[in-house]
């Protein structure tokens, strides 16, 4: 049976190397000493001796609670975990032959996305013969993208998927 895997930072006999860098708990550099001799002298202390910078050239350890240093590390992690920004793709269906109110109300809605934070895929599906006047479909995309210019820019560029044009927007 195989130990648990530990993550976060080695501590105390789990720091492999035969010399390191010490900080003590006020911040004061320490300097080299061997490890068995620094966790000596943070046992002293009461505390452990903790890897914060395991790539330099001695290890960087300080003495710290090892307990109180992964609890610290979880809060920051959970805080920026919960202020990221996640963007969504919003999409907004429209025909060809829309109405004036109905593409006001249309426009609203990609405006309210955008300031919001979202993309918006902007999706003109064609019917029919619908399909041989595919230039007022990209007549109705580049209005769209006029209206929305100030507040938007175009991350795809309107084109045609089988029987729908799409083009896609992102807030500036």
């Amino acid at each position: 049976m195989q130990p648990p895997v530990k993550s976060g930072p080695r501590f105390n006999n789990f720091i492999q190397v035969d010399k390191v860098r010490v900080i003590d708990d006020e911040g004061e550099n320490l300097g080299v000493m061997y490890t068995r001799e620094a966790i000596d002298r943070a046992a002293e202390v009461g505390l452990d001796l903790v890897e914060v910078s395991p790539n330099a050239d001695p290890p960087v350890c300080k003495f710290l609670d090892v307990g109180k240093f992964r609890y610290e590390a979880q809060k920051k992690a959970n805080l920026a975990r919960k202020t990221q920004k996640t963007q969504e793709l919003k999409e907004i269906k429209m025909r060809p032959n829309i109405d004036d109110h109905d593409y006001d109300v249309k426009m609203k809605n990609i405006v309210k996305f955008l300031e919001h934070g979202d993309k918006v895929k902007c999706t003109l599906r064609f019917r029919g013969r619908e399909m041989a006047h595919q230039e007022l479909g990209l007549d109705l995309l580049n209005r769209v993208r006029a209206d929305v210019e100030e507040i938007a820019k175009v991350e795809a560029f309107p084109r045609l998927e089988g029987r729908q044009m799409v083009m896609v927007l992102a807030p500036k």
